[in-house]
C-alpha cells in the first residue's frame, strides 16, 4: 500500500467535548466561487471612502458592537469531533452537493478509499443562506430552502463514524440574502443603492461591525453541530465589477487591510476561547505581494488570527506574465511551488515589512522594517485546482500541484470542483493506491 494512504498516515483519535472536557476543534470552510476573474482585473479598482455620517455605528470597544442582544448563550458541543490530521488532504462539497445523496455516496466513497481524508462542506455559500436548519434566532431566518441538509448533523455523524476530518466554509462578506434586509449595510454605490459586482452580487461592508456578530454566531452554532474546523471565505473587500463607483464605510482613517485586520482580530477574540480551529481563504497572490491587492489582504496582517491560511493559488486565476510565465496554465508546478515557498518564507519569518498589529518597527531606517512572530510552515494549507477553466485540467497539472505543493515543504491541501466531480484527482489518488 502506498505510504500516503491515509490509513497510515490519518490520525485515528477524537476528542469527546461535553462539560468539563478540553477540546481542539477546527472549523474550516473553502473558498473560490468568487475568484471569478484574473487578479489583473481586481487590481484596477478605485477605492472610494465613505465617511461615517453615512452609515453609523456605535462601538464601546473601538472594534465592534456587542452581540445582537436576541443571541443566545453558545451553546456547548455535545458531539464527538474528529482531531485535525497532521496532513489534511480534502476536497469540496457544495451546499447542494450537501443535501444530494448520489453526491454524497460518491465523495464519501472517494475519502474512503484513497489518501483522502477531509472534506469541505458549505454552511454559507454565495447565496447568504444556511446549509443546515437551526432554531438560533439569529440565524434561523437565515436558513435556505434550496440547497442544504436538513439531515446535516446527522451526516456529520456519519462522517466522523468514518473518520473524516469536516471543515465548513462560511462565505463572509458576499452575501446578497444579509444585503437585501440590511442595505445601510452593504457597500454603496457611489449613485445610491447597494454596489453589485459582474454576477450582480452585493457585499455586506467590511466597517459594517453589527454584522461580525452574526458571523461569529454561525461559527459558534456550526461547531455546536459537529463541524470541526471553520473555514472563513470572501473575508475581504469586492474585486470584480465596476470598482471606482464602491463606496465604502470609513472608520477612524483607517484603510481597507487596517479594517480588515479589525475584523481578523474581533474574529479571533470572539472565537479562540470556545476552542475552535479556524482557517482563512486568501487570494493567491497575497502570497508573493505585501500590498493589500486593493481588498484588504495582507498575508502578514491574517497570520495571528487563524490557525491555518488557505492561499488560493489557482494557477489559472494567475495573470499572464506572472513569474514570468506566459502561459500559466502550462506551468502549474511552477505557479504553485513559487506562491507556497514564498508563503513558507513570510510565515516562518521573524521580520516582515508589513505594519500589522501584532509587529513591533525595528529602529527607524526607511523603508520600515518589522519584528513579527514566527509561525509553523505548517499553518500554510493551499487550494488548488481541479476544475477546468479556461483549459482542461488533466491528471498531469493536478499531480503536478501536489508535488509543487510537497517540494515547498508542505504535505495539507484542499482541492476545489465547484463541480464536485474530481475527474482528475480521482485518478491521480486511485493509482497511488495501486501502487
Amino acid at each position: 500500500m502506498n505510504e500516503r494512504n491515509p490509513r497510515r498516515v490519518r490520525r485515528q483519535h477524537r476528542v469527546l467535548v461535553a462539560s468539563g472536557v478540553s477540546v481542539l476543534l477546527l472549523f474550516t470552510g473553502l473558498l473560490i466561487s468568487g475568484w471569478g476573474a484574473h487578479i489583473a482585473q481586481a487590481l484596477s479598482g478605485a477605492f472610494t471612502l465613505r465617511g461615517p455620517s453615512a452609515v453609523s455605528f456605535s462601538r464601546d470597544d473601538g472594534m465592534a458592537t456587542s452581540a445582537p442582544a436576541s443571541a443566545p448563550e453558545p451553546v456547548k458541543p455535545d458531539v464527538a469531533h474528529v482531531q485535525t490530521p497532521e496532513a489534511v488532504k480534502a476536497v469540496y462539497m457544495s451546499q447542494c452537493a450537501a443535501g444530494t445523496p448520489s453526491f454524497r455516496e460518491s465523495l464519501v466513497a472517494l475519502l474512503e478509499t484513497t489518501e483522502l481524508n477531509s472534506i469541505v462542506i458549505d454552511i454559507r455559500d454565495y447565496t447568504g443562506k444556511i446549509a443546515f436548519p437551526t432554531e438560533n434566532p439569529v440565524l434561523k431566518d437565515m436558513v435556505s430552502d434550496d440547497c442544504g441538509a436538513r439531515d446535516m448533523k446527522d451526516f456529520l455523524k456519519l462522517l466522523h463514524d468514518k473518520n473524516i476530518y469536516v471543515i465548513g466554509r462560511v462565505t463572509v462578506f458576499q452575501n446578497p440574502y444579509y444585503t437585501k434586509l440590511h442595505p445601510d449595510q452593504a457597500v454603496q454605490h457611489k449613485i445610491g443603492g447597494v454596489w453589485k459586482d459582474r454576477k450582480g452580487l452585493a457585499f455586506v461592508d467590511v466597517g459594517a461591525t453589527q454584522y461580525w456578530d452574526t458571523v461569529v454566531e454561525l461559527a459558534k452554532e456550526s461547531y455546536a453541530i459537529g463541524f470541526d474546523e471553520i473555514n472563513f471565505d470572501y473575508i475581504r473587500y469586492p474585486s470584480d465589477g465596476d470598482m471606482a463607483a464602491a463606496v465604502y464605510i470609513k472608520r477612524d482613517g483607517k484603510t481597507k487591510q487596517e479594517m480588515l485586520e479589525d475584523f481578523f482580530k474581533y474574529l479571533h477574540e470572539k472565537l479562540e476561547p470556545t476552542g475552535m480551529v479556524t482557517s482563512a481563504d486568501l487570494f493567491g497572490m497575497t502570497t508573493t505581494n505585501t500590498d493589500d491587492l486593493n481588498i484588504g489582504q495582507v498575508l502578514e496582517r491574517a497570520l495571528p488570527y487563524f490557525d491555518h491560511i488557505a492561499p488560493m493559488v489557482y494557477p489559472s486565476h494567475y495573470p499572464s506574465g506572472f513569474h514570468n510565465y506566459k502561459d500559466v496554465n502550462a506551468n502549474s508546478y511552477g505557479i504553485v511551488h513559487f506562491s507556497m515557498s514564498e508563503a513558507v518564507r513570510r510565515t516562518i519569518a521573524t521580520t516582515t515589512t508589513v505594519n500589522g498589529y501584532a509587529h513591533t518597527r525595528i529602529g527607524t531606517s526607511t523603508p520600515a522594517l518589522y519584528s513579527k512572530p514566527s509561525y509553523p510552515a505548517s499553518k500554510m494549507r493551499p487550494w488548488l485546482q481541479d476544475f477546468d477553466y479556461p483549459v482542461e485540467y488533466t491528471p498531469s497539472m493536478v499531480r503536478e500541484q501536489i508535488k509543487a505543493n510537497e517540494d515547498a515543504g508542505l504535505n495539507s491541501y484542499m482541492f476545489w470542483d465547484p463541480g464536485n466531480k474530481y475527474s482528475s484527482l480521482r485518478q491521480v489518488v486511485e493509482s497511488e493506491q495501486t501502487q
